[in-house]
């Protein structure tokens, strides 16, 4: 590795890695070093120093974050460590003994501090360089938005709240600036993310903030809202099935957010649930989404589900099977149970065999699969509106309504001169498969 010249810009290389919530994170870092007048390297190569923000959820993130710390050890040789890996304890530190400082998630004055002490700043920063949307990772046209911090649950499984701490909700007045500076920069998609979503506001029980000269309280209806006002498409995400959610599918039903859910339902049965520790795991959540949809009725509904759980019975898999053909949930992710170290499931009794795990995950994924193909194919023939992702001479990717980026089917459409990267269209739906569909520019009338 290089060293910077005298009089030279400091260069930061960066990597990051995880969920969305990890990928604020990192734009939040990366937006502090613009800022302060720091160039972000392309290449190990040309950095004079590399931040890693990690991932430490589950073993295979654990590894692919030590991987990467390795390779920006090896190819650069001075290298700082963020996020939720670092969290757990000397494991960074046990592995890569020879990085220069290893912080927690949520830790942008820390990993600052690492930075100034490896890499002063410059003398005169940039400070005009840097947007008022910050720096971000995303295409221009859609932006993640966190509203809060950690979580307040315990659940078996996870660890989350070990590392990020409990639920800290971001000012409302904060968080609509920022999504503000957002759509004025040409962002036409805003992602809402959270530990918990549905949860905003409760550690500060729901708080007058103020916005443009408005108060306005810190809980998600209002919030929601709020950013319904701005003009541009604003999706939802692991949104628990809290009572209080019935209000908000009033907005999705007016058309002042997408209709658009993400719920972690995890699992159907009243005990997995249980010894999961889930909230609103009393709640009947068949009767809720059918009643969501008897108010929404284009509500999507994504979900995650986790299989092989400690326990775990064939009747009770079977009543995860029973559940998804009645819910006919339009998007569904399933994962086979996995140990993570901390997690207090690892204590419960009866672990299920990986090959029984592997088997019901291909059950559950065969399952879903027909219920999603059943339901796409209803939207041949329909009009949809699409946000275009990229342009090509194939065509565009775009998605609608339905469609959430990275996780999500996607709408291929025909070759057509009107399409333009960041920007909507009418399309009619020609086709579809199992998760993704088909289409034509709508012929204008």
């Amino acid at each position: 590795m290089r060293a910077p010249a005298r009089g030279a810009i400091p260069r930061v290389g960066f990597v990051s890695l995880g969920c969305p919530k990890a990928l604020v994170d990192s734009e939040r870092i990366l937006t502090e070093l613009r800022a302060e007048g720091y160039v972000v390297a392309p290449s190990y190569a040309d950095a004079d120093l590399v931040v890693v923000n990690t991932c430490g959820f589950i073993d295979a993130a654990v590894e692919e974050s030590l991987e990467a710390i390795g390779e920006a050890l090896a190819e650069n040789g001075k290298v700082i460590v963020t996020g939720c890996l670092g969290a757990k304890g000397s494991v960074v530190k046990d592995a890569h003994p020879r990085v220069l400082a290893v912080t927690g998630p949520h830790a942008t004055d820390e990993v600052m501090r690492a930075v100034h002490k490896h890499l002063p700043r410059p003398h005169d920063p940039y400070t005009d360089l840097v947007p008022p949307q910050g720096i971000r990772l995303t295409p221009k046209h859609y932006a993640y938005l966190k509203i809060a911090e950690g979580c307040n649950h315990r659940c078996t499984f996870c660890i989350i709240p070990a590392m990020r701490g409990d639920l800290v909700s971001r000012p409302v007045g904060d968080v609509m600036q920022e999504a503000e500076n957002l759509v004025k920069s040409g962002v036409r998609e805003l992602l809402v993310i959270s530990q918990d979503t549905s949860a905003y506001g409760v550690d500060i029980k729901y708080r007058t903030g103020f916005w443009g000269g408005r108060p306005l309280k810190t809980k998600m209806l209002d919030l929601a809202a709020a950013l319904g006002g701005l003009g541009v498409w604003v999706r939802l995400h692991y949104v628990y099935p809290y009572p209080h959610v019935d209000d908000v599918i009033e907005l999705m039903a007016d058309g002042k957010i997408l209709p658009y859910l993400d719920v972690p339902f995890q699992h159907a049965s009243p005990r997995i649930l249980k010894a999961m520790k889930r909230p609103a795991n009393a709640e009947n959540n068949l009767t809720r989404v059918k009643q969501w949809r008897s108010v929404c009725p284009d509500l999507t509904v994504r979900s995650t589900f986790i299989v092989g759980f400690p326990g775990e019975t064939e009747a009770e898999f079977e009543q995860l099977l029973e559940f998804l053909e009645e819910a006919q949930l339009d998007r569904v992710g399933c994962f086979p149970y996995s140990p993570v170290e901390g997690a207090t499931a690892n204590a419960l009794a009866n672990h299920v065999p990986e090959p029984v795990k592997e088997e019901r995950k291909a059950r559950f994924m065969a399952t879903q699969e027909k219920i999603s193909a059943r339901r796409l194919q209803k939207k041949v023939g329909k009009t949809l509106t699409v946000l275009v992702d990229s342009v090509s001479e194939d065509g565009a990717i775009a998605r609608s309504a339905a469609d959430a980026p990275e996780i999500d089917g996607v709408v291929h459409v025909a070759p057509h001169a009107s399409l333009k990267q960041g920007e909507f269209a009418e399309v009619r739906i020609t086709a579809a498969d199992t998760h993704d569909l088909e289409g034509r520019v709508a012929a204008k009338r």
